[in-house]
């Protein structure tokens, strides 16, 4: 019997771009001046380690200026460079702003709808001599309105693989589920479970985020369970609005979520929480990843200037967010005879937080000196996305065992070994911290010798 060649891959800390994790950019945040519009065309940030989505967060009035118009180029376009790049989107759309009078558009009004307006000074209800105005989230010409608008967001962007997730946007100021800094005004859980629905009801493929603010003003949990029983996800928007043992509060709401689904954090912005002296080194947001089991974090500021002061926690946050997937250990036979049958054995675990939601397979290749795929071998009976997040250098490794059959008719010579997470015919889909990428997300652990 041949003697077999043991490698133990070590983890290459580099940040991994996969589907359902990673850093958000803020491009569009609130209004259309921050945070890209300091880039230039073609600049897509790809300096920004583990960067795997653009978000575009934007007033309705902007995407719907007149009833029967939509303006889908002031997303499209910037939505164009990332993914081109292969990077995803994500979306949403508000109704209530505290810099733009109508979020909501203005022909809605002259529609008929009802709203109040509020002052400039958050937080102080309703005054009608306000510069600002906010639906009532109830009325029911804004949500026949509203119905209209999401069903033809939908008919455009539902279940688009560029699309990573799109929030309910549409309560709240600054569509964050809360009146706290607009006119006060309580709703019940039946309003926001009204909003929850509307989105549900259109966008049927595409991950839907419910706010943990639809539990704010008294409303208690009804709304989170709601948004959980009609498959969305959560997002915190409040990381570090406040400081210390504050800087995060709905780290047990997210256990009911993370298990099945990608939970998303958010910061305050970067600038107003370092010179609140809120931010400090920065350590609570990656507690706040620890916590959520959070699979994205955004980058709620300049997007340089946010790296350049928090480079080491982005490396550290990297090494948690979403999940990570490590082959630890693999062996094979150095010598196999063409057309005879050999073991692969191989050992991984996730060292990041969170599932890998979108599953897949080991796979291992061979290729030629040439770089040419003679044998592809994949364990369909391994899945990856059984793999559970643990804390930090406690998460099991899994074993697994592959019977690989060298395909008839091989010429004998050496070959290299590559290995790859993916589908099951494989096709490599996830990135791996490994080095000796083929650019393919194909990964080298080493050479076979075939001999006729």
């Amino acid at each position: 019997m041949s003697a077999r060649v043991a490698v133990t891959p070590a983890d290459s800390g580099a940040a991994s771009i996969n589907p359902d994790m990673g850093w958000v950019l803020h491009y569009y945040d609130n209004d259309m001046g921050n945070y890209g519009s300091r880039l230039a065309p073609s600049d897509t940030v790809d300096d920004f380690p583990g960067l795997s989505v653009v978000y575009l967060r934007l007033p309705w009035a902007l995407l719907q200026p007149e009833e029967h118009r939509f303006d889908w180029s002031v997303v499209d376009t910037p939505a164009q460079r990332w993914t081109a790049k292969g990077k995803r989107v994500a979306f949403r759309f508000s109704a209530c702003e505290s810099q733009l009078r109508y979020a909501t558009p203005e022909w809605v009004l002259q529609a008929g709808a009802k709203g109040n307006s509020f002052p400039a000074e958050g937080g102080r209800g309703v005054n009608p001599d306000g510069p600002y105005w906010e639906p009532d989230y109830d009325d029911p010409v804004f949500l026949a309105r509203l119905d209209q608008f999401l069903a033809a967001a939908a008919a455009r962007y539902d279940g688009s693989p560029e699309v990573a997730f799109i929030d309910v946007g549409s309560f709240g100021v600054w569509g964050e589920g809360h009146t706290f800094w607009s006119t006060t005004l309580p709703y019940s859980a039946e309003t926001v479970i009204r909003h929850i629905d509307l989105y549900a009801k259109h966008f049927r493929r595409a991950l839907i985020a419910a706010n943990d603010d639809f539990a704010s003003h008294g409303r208690g949990m009804a709304c989170i369970e709601h948004a959980y029983a009609r498959g969305l996800t959560l997002r915190d928007d409040s990381i570090l609005v406040q400081p210390d043992g504050n800087a995060y509060l709905s780290a047990e709401i997210a256990q009911r979520f993370w298990p099945t689904r990608p939970v998303i954090v958010e910061s305050d912005h970067y600038g107003p929480s370092r010179d609140r002296g809120y931010w400090q080194d920065g350590s609570k947001y990656l507690e706040a990843v620890e916590a959520y089991h959070a699979s994205y974090a955004s980058i709620h500021w300049w997007p340089r200037e946010f790296l350049a002061e928090n480079a080491d926690l982005v490396r550290r946050i990297n090494l948690r967010l979403g999940y990570r997937l490590q082959l630890t250990e693999a062996s094979w036979p150095s010598r196999v005879l063409a057309g005879e049958s050999f073991d692969i054995e191989a050992a991984w675990r996730n060292a990041g937080v969170a599932p890998c939601y979108p599953g897949g397979h080991p796979a291992y290749t061979l290729k030629d000196q040439q770089d040419g795929i003679v044998a592809v071998f994949v364990d369909e009976a391994f899945s990856l996305g059984d793999l559970s997040g643990a804390a930090p250098g406690e998460a099991p490794p899994a074993r697994e065992r592959l019977r690989a059959q060298l395909p008839l008719g091989l010429r004998p010579g050496r070959y290299r070994l590559f290995v790859s997470a993916g589908s099951r015919t494989g096709t490599p889909q996830l990135a791996l911290p490994l080095e000796g990428d083929d650019r393919a997300r194909r990964y080298l652990l080493g050479q076979m010798d075939v001999a006729s």
